[in-house]
């Protein structure tokens, strides 16, 4: 078992207000769409940007007699994520209609899971910075299908609807209230998008909606939170506000910062915070009202009458966890065991499965932190100026493993290297032959370094006088050895010698 790497939790985030210190508590419900290729009860696609009301099956569109049927991969995806969240996995689960009106809904309800979820009690690691880390509990997460989407801005008199999304099944994945700060609530968002992505169970594509966020943002004094964490009672915390649908990490953590700002306000102006549902302005960077927060009862929900409960057995929850590939915190601590890599280094290459692929094929057999630091500094530098990703990289994990290995080596020096990768990088090739066909590799003839440190050390008489009294000038006859090497004489074999031909 590999070796977990220690934290310690994050400060809450404290806004100074004119009579008190507050701060602040938010929980996150993320509506992650459930990477299938059938919608959740009918066959129909679920492609992005087909033709409006294209990808619509009978049953999608509420005709009469039409019944659901369950898409069993997509309880699998739901199965496949809560074990990635190392949560408790429901044997036993029911879906219920959410009855509400609304013209991108055929139904009159949403098939979703209240009573009964698919999936309990999780966890999600979220890394603020190396050694900060806050843990947040996941509380549930249940299935549930997608509305449609009303058009507003195509006809100055008319909306129109696209059906396409309805019936798409979404994970929603509801956090306890332990978020302390818009940064780490943003953090979060990528955190669990990041392991939704290794899972294979949502793209996280938030500029298409297949990531939402409803983010629910409280204050509370100074003190007060350790109060509830102790007892579990809400009273200690302040009334919560819902940010309805929010696909932006940055306009998340404007929102969240605005809205609670709007709560100390009122509240230190002797006023009263009401549950309820409020939109983000980001032109205006302001919160506004929407509707008053309702409760289970205001939706009328009853037991789906057209589906059984659903029943799996752990044999098949035991054979999706054996297939799960190896999750980001884990791949982060074996990183950093396996090839002594910093913390920061590590969650680097783990950032996607892609990125981590790459560095092992790039660090086998050879040194780890010289093959992360070519990746990160070099390569990742040099893509980010080309504004390329690693999909589309001039250089394969196979080239640029070549160019560590000769470094490793001592067939080039680190000067070489760089000019070697920007040959490899421009005009491909094998990082070995071209060493050996344009005569790069590094000197390592010990008579020939000796006579040029010779012919340096002559040519200097002053600056030998210096160095004897300032040993750090020798990296002077150092310099003046590698460019008339042209940097192929072996630097640490140039400094050894220096110093003992000056008696250092």
């Amino acid at each position: 078992m590999l070796d977990t790497i220690q934290y310690t939790s994050p400060k809450p985030k404290v806004i100074a207000g004119m009579k008190d210190d507050w701060e602040l508590v938010i929980g996150l419900e993320i509506h992650a769409q459930v990477q299938s290729n059938a919608k959740l009860f009918s066959g129909a696609s679920t492609e992005f940007g087909s033709e409006p009301n294209s990808n619509v099956a009978f049953v999608d569109s509420a005709m009469p007699g039409m019944l659901p049927v369950i898409n069993e991969y997509c309880v699998e995806q739901a199965v496949r994520t809560g074990l990635g969240l190392k949560a408790k996995i429901n044997l036993f689960s029911a879906f219920d209609r959410k009855n509400y009106f609304y013209p991108d809904l055929p139904q009159g309800y949403q098939i979703s899971q209240l009573y009964h979820p698919i999936v309990g009690n999780g966890e999600v690691l979220v890394d603020m910075e190396p050694g900060v880390a806050r843990k947040v509990r996941i509380e549930r997460i249940h299935l549930e299908q997608d509305a449609g989407k009303s058009i507003h801005d195509m006809d100055p008199t008319m909306s129109f609807v696209d059906l396409n999304r309805t019936g798409v099944a979404l994970m929603e994945i509801v956090s306890f209230p332990d978020i302390r700060g818009p940064e780490e609530a943003a953090a979060y968002v990528l955190k669990l998008r990041q392991i939704l992505r290794y899972l294979g169970t949502c793209d996280g594509n938030m500029q298409n909606g297949s990531m939402r966020a409803d983010v629910n943002v409280s204050v509370c004094r100074v003190g007060q939170y350790e109060k509830f964490a102790e007892t579990g009672d809400f009273s200690h915390l302040g009334t919560r506000c819902e940010l309805k649908n929010m696909n932006s990490t940055r306009f998340i953590q404007m929102a969240i910062d605005v809205e609670a700002r709007r709560q100390i306000a009122i509240i230190e102006d002797g006023g009263e915070i009401k549950q309820e549902t409020r939109l983000y302005d980001a032109d205006k960077n302001e919160t506004r009202s929407m509707r008053s927060k309702e409760e289970a009862h205001d939706y009328r929900y009853f037991p789906d009458p057209d589906l059984l409960p659903l029943e799996i057995e752990q044999a098949w929850v035991d054979d999706i966890k054996a297939s799960l590939p190896e999750l980001p915190d884990e791949k982060k601590a074996r990183f950093v065991n396996e090839f002594g890599l910093s913390e920061y280094d590590a969650s680097v290459l783990t950032a996607d499965t892609t990125n981590a692929a790459f560095f092992e094929n790039v660090a086998a057999g050879t040194d780890g932190k010289l093959a992360a630091n070519w990746v990160i500094n070099e390569l990742f530098g040099r893509l980010k100026k080309d504004d390329k990703d690693i999909s589309t990289s001039p250089v394969s994990a196979e080239q640029l493993g070549g160019v560590v290995k000769l470094i490793k080596s001592g067939d080039i020096s680190g000067k070489i290297a760089k000019e070697l990768f920007e040959i490899v990088y421009t005009e491909g090739g094998d990082p070995a032959q071209i060493v050996e066909e344009r005569g790069m590799k590094q000197v390592t003839d010990m008579g020939a370094i000796e006579a040029a440190v010779d012919e340096v050390i002559a040519a200097n008489p002053a600056q030998v006088e210096k160095a004897k009294q300032n040993p750090k000038l020798v990296g002077f006859f150092v310099g003046q050895v590698m460019k008339a090497s042209g940097g192929k004489a072996n630097p640490a074999a140039v400094s050894d010698l220096v110093k003992q031909k000056l008696g250092l």
